[in-house]
């Protein structure tokens, strides 16, 4: 009973606190309260002594972005920071692959940059790791992996890999690695096929380059790819639109308070038959330049509808070295069409099937077994 007296009279002090907090306390500010609160009360009572106060306060800032239920804004550690840096900079340190977690925990080897290190070692699309440096990574977060698997340049990582019923162990060592944006290939009717990966740095300058390469070489029409492409910064997109159309808007976005931003391209054009493909995994900046094309009649899009991303972000870096990436404003298609959920409709609508879809992917199909690229190759022919 004494217990129960003495719980009693902590309960009604506590009431008395809070009563008087919301007398005294400004109302945002009791939610700050409230965290350290429940930090103190963890630090007090909670029965392991140690525990780790930066994941404690990662999670926290994460589900403070995630509860605004805007899927494209989200928080990023500071041990994460660094590697997405390096992503927009289109070069990073590690071992040259592309992963995906798979349904059982462990991880697919999608893509491998040619000459890498992982190619280097012999590593393959297709093989499954399951370890790193003996760590099974089965429970790991894809985030985890990535950062155990980079590391300091002119390192070697261990890595265990499954290659269908066999286990094979290869060390690669960890190189810096610039990732090229662009790739060109001449297709078969003096067409020059265009790869664009994403339009982070550099992405201007090498897709240029690389359609007057492939014009050098007698291609009289273009087909742009940006299948899978993730988008990237507007001025990237911008500046490529530039180059291909003439004097037009090629960007329009509107601020949290409704203010219009227009980009204009100047009255120098590519005049030439062209088509984009894209499909379900083309984000953002690579939508944008598909539609921004279409609706200017400078290009046939073909393929499939796009993701639909209508919102576009700022970075803002945090005392701690973390980062969060939210929504500032949103934008539509150059003519003002919303793009939200339903994505570019595409004018030649060539689905395939998932497993194509990741060939395609893994870059395991050639353009000439690539149903897409031969859907694009027959719209051009219409314009001739």
């Amino acid at each position: 009973m004494k217990v129960r007296y003495i719980l009693s009279h902590i309960a009604v002090a506590l009431l008395a606190t809070v009563v008087t907090l919301f007398v005294v306390v400004p109302k945002q500010d009791l939610n700050v309260l409230k965290l350290q609160q429940l930090k103190a009360i963890i630090d007090a009572e909670f029965v392991e002594k140690e525990y780790d106060q930066v994941a404690m306060y990662d999670a926290a800032a994460a589900a403070m972005v995630e509860s605004l239920g805007n899927r494209w804004s989200y928080y990023i550690s500071a041990e994460e920071y660094g590697s997405y840096e390096e992503r927009r900079e289109n070069i990073y340190v590690g071992i040259g692959v592309t992963i995906s977690t798979r349904e059982d925990g462990y991880i697919d080897i999608q893509r491998v940059e040619p000459d890498g290190p992982a190619y280097e070692v012999g590593i393959l699309p297709g093989d499954i790791l399951v370890a790193v440096e003996g760590a099974d990574v089965a429970n790991m977060s894809l985030d985890e992996v990535r950062n155990m698997v980079s590391g300091e340049a002119g390192t070697q990582v261990q890595l265990q890999l499954r290659r269908g019923e066999e286990t094979i162990t290869l060390s690669p060592y960890r190189r810096a690695i610039q990732v090229a944006v662009t790739t060109g290939t001449m297709l078969e009717g003096n067409v020059g096929l265009v790869q664009i990966a994403n339009f982070d740095d550099r992405c201007k300058t090498e897709t240029i380059a690389v359609i007057e390469e492939l014009i050098g070489q007698g291609a009289k029409a273009l087909i742009f790819d940006v299948r899978y492409n993730p988008g990237g910064y507007t001025r990237e997109m911008v500046g490529l639109l530039d180059y291909l159309l003439p004097e037009v808007v090629v960007f329009r976005s509107q601020d949290r308070d409704g203010n219009e931003t227009l980009k204009h391209s100047d009255a120098n054009c590519l005049d030439m038959p062209m088509a984009v493909l894209l499909n379900a995994d083309s984000y953002s900046a690579a939508e944008l330049f598909a539609v921004g094309l279409q609706e200017y009649d400078a290009a046939i899009v073909v393929g499939e509808p796009s993701m639909g991303k209508c919102h576009y972000q700022y970075t803002y870096e945090l005392f701690d070295g973390s980062a969060v990436l939210l929504s500032a404003g949103s934008y539509t298609s150059p003519k003002g069409v919303n793009l939200e959920g339903a994505g570019v409709t595409p004018d030649v609508v060539a689905p395939v099937d998932e497993e194509m879809y990741w060939k395609i992917y893994a870059g395991y199909v050639t353009p000439q077994e690539d149903p897409q690229i031969q859907a694009a190759l027959n719209a051009l022919k219409t314009q001739e």
